[in-house]
């Protein structure tokens, strides 16, 4: 690697210095996983396996499960809540109430 002088650099040239490098890390890095990959998939296929069977169906993240409404307010139907969580407003007005959670369950 050759050696050069920054502070010969105007704050202008810094910048793009740093931009310019930052893309190359990027890319860099880029191109380390998809060597990373391209080995994974070729021993996995040596070894008569796919690399989705060997590490499961999905690689990523995980897909985060949404709980159905479990609760429906009688006033505004489209207003529910699924029983975790803070409590809505229509929930907390009729406890104080004195109305019992039942009262809203969907499908009773």
């Amino acid at each position: 690697m050759s050696d050069f002088d920054l502070s010969d650099l105007n704050l202008d040239e810094l910048k793009k210095l740093h931009k310019e490098t930052a893309v190359a890390i990027q890319t860099y890095e880029a191109r380390r996983r998809q060597d990373a990959l391209a080995a994974a998939e070729a021993a996995a296929k040596s070894a008569g396996y796919s690399l989705k069977d060997l590490v499961g169906a999905s690689i990523g993240k995980p897909s985060k499960s949404i709980n159905p409404p479990k609760y429906r307010n009688p006033a505004d139907e489209t207003q529910t809540w699924s029983g975790r969580g803070r409590q809505p407003q229509w929930i907390k007005d009729a406890l104080a109430a004195d109305k019992p959670l039942d009262d809203f369950l969907i499908g009773k």
